[in-house]
């Protein structure tokens, strides 16, 4: 057999193997349909977290190789993306504008098929959920470097919205420009993404001006449009502007991630693998805070994170935003949830949801 007549051969076989893929996505998609119509006659969401962390787990269970499975992933997540476009036509809201980290993580997680709404500030996102205008918002709420994002939270307290789920992504920041590096004068950056980036610029930047923008976005298109300056983004953001990326990752710590929500109207059932996150208000006295903690310890509760907020209901007055590990149907965390009730002012359940993997 001549290499030719081998090479045409291998290539009529993947041309077959690409009609079946593509005759059994559309299968898949006929089947999704039916499934609508089952949804809509109980009420059941479209979107289900739940659902789709089992899709993946699943894709992954039975997956031999050769391909990786974040490539596998990523195929699905497309599937997956295009067959919730046919049950309904999904619109999620987002910290804009586009090519935002917000924006790679609500991508990641919807997908290319639904309609993304760029809003100007984290509060807007809240907004756009509440009034029906977005079905989901994707909002950052935790960076792995700087700790809690505080917009995120303190937004939370005048919504009565829900954490349908989560996802993480991995943040790495680029230095991008026109020019060299020498002829820098100015940096442009988003406050949390300059923060993250602060002793790379000093030791390499130091004495260059420093202008906060709204986003890494923005500082793109500064960097673009500013002879002698520099933004600090996506590379994304990089390609879309025609900038070089100067120097890669340059963020402080590596292994920056950032943690993004999922907001809207509903909540998750349990997956097995889950987070409960909560809110609650405590009685200014000595000794609340271990009074709080302790139904978490007596029902063997585990506590991934706490933050504390200023309730601005009076001065010096707080919450304390909690994410517990279970889900709240589970007896455990039902059962510290009640006794938490008793003892702090108010309890308010954001949201139980599938942990992101």
């Amino acid at each position: 057999m001549s290499g030719e007549g081998s090479l045409g051969e291998l290539r009529a076989e993947v041309d077959r193997v690409d009609e079946e893929i593509v005759r059994l996505i559309n299968e898949r998609a006929g089947l999704v349909k039916k499934l609508h119509l089952l949804k809509e006659a109980n009420n059941e969401q479209v979107y289900v977290p739940t659902r789709e962390k089992e899709v993946y787990e699943r894709v992954r269970g039975v997956s031999e190789g050769p391909v990786p499975q974040e490539g596998l992933e990523a195929i699905y997540r497309e599937i997956m993306s295009a067959c919730l476009a046919l049950q309904k036509k999904l619109r999620v809201g987002y910290l804009g504008p586009p090519l935002t980290f917000s924006y790679l993580a609500a991508r990641r997680k919807f997908g290319a098929s639904v309609d993304y709404v760029a809003a100007e500030q984290i509060s807007d996102v809240f907004k756009e959920v509440w009034a029906g205008r977005a079905d989901y918002g994707v909002v950052p709420v935790e960076n792995s470097t700087v700790g809690a994002l505080t917009p995120t939270l303190d937004t939370f307290l005048d919504y009565d919205l829900r954490v349908c789920a989560e996802e993480h992504l991995d943040v790495h920041h680029n230095l991008m420009a026109k020019g060299r590096k020498s002829e820098i004068k100015r940096i442009y950056s988003q406050a949390a993404a300059m923060d993250q980036c602060r002793n790379w610029i000093g030791a390499n930047l130091g004495k260059v001006e420093k202008v906060l923008v709204a986003s890494t976005v923005e500082a793109a298109k500064k960097a673009a449009s500013e002879d002698g300056a520099a933004g600090i983004g996506s590379v994304e953001a990089a390609e879309e502007y025609k900038l070089e990326v100067i120097a890669e990752s340059i963020e402080d710590i590596p292994g920056n991630v950032t943690r993004f929500w999922v907001i809207g109207r509903s909540t998750s059932g349990p997956s097995g693998d889950d987070k409960t996150s909560v809110i609650c208000s405590i009685k200014d006295r000595v000794g609340a805070l271990y009074e709080m903690l302790e139904p978490l310890r007596r029902w063997k509760v585990n506590l991934s994170w706490i933050e504390s907020r200023p309730s601005r209901r009076k001065a010096w007055d707080y919450c304390f935003f909690l994410d517990m590990k279970g889900h709240c149907d589970e007896d455990k965390v039902k059962g510290a949830l009640e006794e938490l009730r008793n003892i702090c002012v108010e309890v308010r359940v954001l949201g139980s949801y599938p942990a992101a993997s």
